[in-house]
């Protein structure tokens, strides 16, 4: 847990508001070690939380105003009552996801009973546009934040991450899919979660002994609403239409062969990394759960791959991101894009003693177009959203 990020907020609102924050809370960002683009069609992640996170101190007040400070955004303010239709901003961006939870809060009651006003200023240090989710630590901590009122019935973890994804979905409008925010409020210490998007059974796979992972930034600033996200979830709902079932979680490679040849060219291309990602994650979650670090590395090759020529998600600094690394690294462990793509990060999960040699590697080899380095986070699993 980063105290300083607390420390900042509470000195923010201290200044802001007058008087000290009496509500603490925090949720975590989050890497998916493998499973892209599989959450929206049904389908099975691995991912685990991590300890970059937003932290929101908050009073409750006596009436129905919101005041919301961000921290990192030089103390703006975004000021509404609840009693009011709360409206999408043109900008700032952030206000937005604050606003698209609380606009599906009042929703869940008549009136929005229980809701009161807050004071309330957020910090986060999950680095922004990195496909770390960002927004998902966000919303969920801002859920996280409601449910600590005495008077407002809580949230369980995952009613939370369903909140936190309608309020992406239908609010700031990006069409994502639930892993984020269930990452972010159901993480386990030193574990995976081996996700079922669509039963929402969550199941820790412990992260093998002696393995780090490290999260590397490629200086590549990727945005979900404005990328090709949406393109590609209509793509596989097409497929799943073809198939004529609910989502490509109901195709197997078998039903793919026979009858996959019916698709255009490019959306076969879309189905078959959705449908053969899904068997990876399987393969995944056994291999993580033996210690197997080797065959863990050859499905997360096998992932990017796919992502790199059959979802076409990723971009030439991201693939050679992915090669640097995996030359230092060998067969001991495995790397990949992670997140939506079109930048963002690549992950790995490798044996302590060789981190110092991949981040050498990288020291050495890797400039992003705009001449910057790497940017590299070694962390562990953590445990997800709550008070402080």
């Amino acid at each position: 847990m980063n105290d300083s990020l607390t420390a900042r907020a509470a000195d923010v609102f201290l200044a802001a508001f007058g008087q000290p924050a009496t509500i603490r809370v925090q949720a975590p960002g989050r890497v998916n070690l493998i499973g892209e683009h599989t959450d929206y069609n049904g389908g099975l992640v691995l991912p685990c939380a991590i300890g970059y996170r937003t932290v929101i101190v908050a009073r409750p007040r006596t009436d129905r105003r919101m005041r919301v400070v961000a921290a990192d955004y030089d103390d703006a303010i975004d000021e509404y009552a609840l009693d009011a239709p709360i409206e999408r901003l043109a900008a700032p961006m952030w206000a937005n996801y604050v606003r698209g939870v609380v606009h599906e809060l009042l929703q869940r009651e008549p009136g929005g009973q229980g809701l009161r006003g807050m004071d309330m200023v957020i910090a986060g240090d999950v680095p922004q546009g990195a496909g770390l989710s960002s927004s998902a630590s966000l919303s969920v901590a801002v859920c996280t934040l409601f449910s600590a009122l005495p008077d407002y019935p809580g949230l369980g973890p995952i009613e939370a991450a369903l909140v936190a994804q309608r309020a992406e979905n239908d609010f700031v409008g990006c069409k994502c899919g639930n892993m984020d925010q269930i990452s972010s409020a159901c993480g386990v210490q030193d574990h995976a979660l081996l996700i079922d998007c669509r039963s929402l059974e969550v199941s820790p796979v412990p992260i093998p002994a002696g393995a780090a992972i490290m999260i590397v930034e490629s200086h590549i600033t990727r945005g979900l609403v404005d990328s090709a996200y949406n393109t590609r979830r209509a793509q596989c709902e097409e497929a799943a239409r073809h198939f004529s079932v609910p989502a490509l979680r109901d195709v197997d490679l078998a039903m793919l062969a026979e009858k996959g040849g019916e698709l255009d060219p490019v959306t076969l291309r879309r189905a078959r990394h959705v449908i053969s990602e899904n068997e990876r994650v399987v393969a995944a979650a056994q291999a993580m759960a033996a210690g197997d670090l080797e065959r863990m590395g050859e499905l997360m090759a096998a992932s990017h791959a796919s992502m790199r020529d059959d979802f076409e998600i990723t971009v030439p600094a991201i693939d050679r991101l992915v090669d640097i690394i995996k030359g230092a690294i060998g067969p001991a462990g495995g790397v990949r894009m992670t997140g939506g793509g079109f930048g963002g990060c690549v992950v790995a999960l490798v044996p302590e003693e060789l981190v110092e040699p991949a981040r050498q590697a990288l020291t050495r080899d890797y400039r992003a177009p705009n001449g910057a380095q790497a940017t590299v986070h070694v962390c562990r699993a953590a445990a997800g959203a709550g008070r402080l």
